[in-house]
């Protein structure tokens, strides 16, 4: 499979070491810098594209696939308002796009436990429920991407929460999020459910960033034969 990097970091660079590990060729690798690589470069022979950008870019690198019937995954987090008009114009278009927040096989793990933990809290109304996440001091966007998918699912089976906001006090009817940049913290996500008398407490903690680009990986060797807006909930199932 021949893939183009949108993005050249360290989770692009993690990313071309397990694709070329897994038999892949990564044949185009564009950032902000030179972008006009992509434009020149002969789109028929790209099987897939891997998006791992910042948030100002990513919808028109996306965009940019789409428009030449290139399936795409995304993992950049911080653009999400804009992305339900980019799943409108995938299907509009008939191209193939792929969104996670997080592309770790265990976080997804970790979102069902999520889910499953907060169906049974929510009748529980002596406990407070919070997320804490902790990235590396490069990473932008606060909160994490996956910080507010957890919070997404959690909002799902919570019937006295109907949002959630980045604070230490959140108001009753809100789930709060802290966040926390430590240098060299690949990503740590805490959910806790506190009361007087005792607390429950679930966490996951990437040692590394193998466990993200082996998923994107993964999803691209998948993508090439599917349509549509596509998510983690596609691609695996539990």
């Amino acid at each position: 499979m021949n893939i183009a990097l949108f993005g050249y970091g360290k989770m692009g660079k993690t990313i071309e070491k397990i694709a070329v590990d897994r038999g892949h060729a990564i044949v185009l690798k564009v950032d902000h810098h030179n972008m006009a690589e992509f434009e020149n470069f002969d789109k028929s022979k790209i099987d897939c594209a891997i998006e791992f950008t910042m948030p100002e870019a990513a919808f028109d690198n996306i965009k940019r696939c789409i428009d030449h019937n290139i399936p795409v995954l995304s993992g950049t987090t911080g653009w999400l308002d804009k992305k339900p008009e980019i799943d409108q114009y995938c299907l509009d278009h008939q191209g193939s796009f792929f969104y996670a927040s997080n592309y770790s096989i265990g976080v997804n793990i970790f979102f069902k436990l999520n889910a499953f933990l907060a169906k049974i809290m929510n009748k529980q109304a002596d406990y407070k429920v919070g997320i804490h996440e902790i990235h590396h001091t490069e990473k932008l966007d606060s909160p994490s991407g996956t910080a507010i998918s957890i919070a997404d699912g959690l909002l799902e089976h919570l019937e006295d929460k109907n949002g959630w906001k980045e604070t230490h006090t959140p108001a009753n009817n809100e789930i709060g999020i802290t966040a926390e940049r430590i240098a060299g913290v690949p990503g740590t996500h805490i959910v806790k459910f506190d009361s007087e008398v005792d607390e429950i407490e679930i966490k996951h903690t990437a040692h590394n960033r193998q466990g993200f680009a082996l998923g994107a990986v993964l999803v691209a060797e998948w993508i090439i034969n599917q349509k549509g807006t596509l998510s983690m909930k596609d691609f695996i199932s539990f």
